[in-house]
């Protein structure tokens, strides 16, 4: 009964949050809600001791699948976007097939090579991907309504409920995943992979489920942010995004659900709130930088650890 009550009133507050803040504050918590679900799809690829340089391209994959089809094919826009996370799936798929030939420092420089491939795919076609201006005049979410409430998608306010709700299905599905059979076995192909495959696991076909599963659903994050801003490029899934997902995600610790979470927020928080009051907004690489390095040297864990023992200390009280 507790639980269910701290639930309601999290969602509560959640409703109520985005009416306490400004025009530009609403658009950094739909970018928020975004980021929260690719930093979460991240984090199912690192179960299996994977990490990729290639996520937030793949990505991109979703948005620029999810872009085309409704520009190009008139498809409605909630259904693209669900294509766009299965298109992203399929490509991951096919990614895995030359990549999961390596594993650890090669995985990931191999996979930041495919990564660039894509994006260079992107830059030299112009037709259909735009080349380097991208796509633009992306169709929004339609509006609609529900009893009262008018949701009209050019007000961040109804596309973060819209948003909001979609991470939510996500997160929920990412978090049954981890707690299955399958994603025990992601642990198992992770911390005990000679004992798995001894018992017959097949370690490669894991490792390609968890890239699959992960790019799908970073593909309907990225589909969400391309019907939110209108416009996407190749510039707009950079290296210096899958710099801020993989700081996120180390920040916030993998070891639990929430850790990544946790990252996301309270470096957006920092990023937005503080930095960008003080005017250091450019210098959050360096920033981003030597946060990352302070949380690896002196809290290796992550922020998750520092919940942890909060809540430990708060039982035993």
């Amino acid at each position: 009964m507790r639980k269910a009550l701290i639930w309601i009133a999290f969602g509560a507050a959640l409703i109520a949050l985005p009416h306490g803040l400004s025009f530009s504050q609403q658009e950094i918590l739909v970018f928020l809600t975004i980021n929260i679900l690719v930093v979460s799809s991240y984090r199912l690829l690192t179960l299996t001791g994977e990490w990729s340089l290639a996520h937030v391209v793949i990505m991109g994959v979703g948005a620029y699948a999810s872009a085309m089809m409704t520009k190009n094919l008139g498809v409605y826009v909630p259904v693209a976007m669900l294509m766009g996370g299965i298109i992203a799936a399929l490509i991951a798929v096919v990614l895995s097939f030359p990549l999961f030939r390596m594993k650890g420092f090669y995985f990931l420089i191999g996979s930041f090579a495919a990564g660039e491939i894509i994006r260079l795919l992107w830059k030299h076609f112009r037709d259909p991907f735009g080349g380097a201006k991208g796509i633009k005049g992306i169709d929004p979410m339609p509006d609609f309504s529900i009893g009262i409430y008018d949701f009209d998608f050019f007000e961040p306010v109804s596309y973060f409920y819209f948003a909001g709700f979609i991470v939510i299905v996500c997160l929920w599905i990412l978090w049954r995943i981890e707690r299955s059979p399958v994603g025990l076995t992601f642990h198992a192909v992770h911390w005990q992979d000679k004992l798995a495959e001894a018992s017959g696991v097949n370690l490669r076909a894991y490792r390609t489920l968890a890239f699959a599963v992960a790019s799908g659903f970073a593909g309907i994050g990225g589909a969400l942010l391309a019907h939110y801003i209108g416009t996407i490029n190749p510039g707009s899934f950079d290296l210096d995004y899958m710099v801020f997902v993989l700081t996120w995600a180390i920040v916030g610790g993998t070891g639990t659900f929430y850790g990544p979470i946790l990252g996301c927020v309270v470096l957006t928080i920092l990023n937005e709130v503080v930095l960008r009051e003080l005017g250091f907004e450019q210098l959050r690489p360096l920033i981003y930088g030597a946060i990352l390095i302070a949380s690896i040297l002196f809290l290796p864990n992550g922020l998750e650890s520092i919940v942890q023992k909060f809540t430990k200390r708060s039982a035993k009280s």
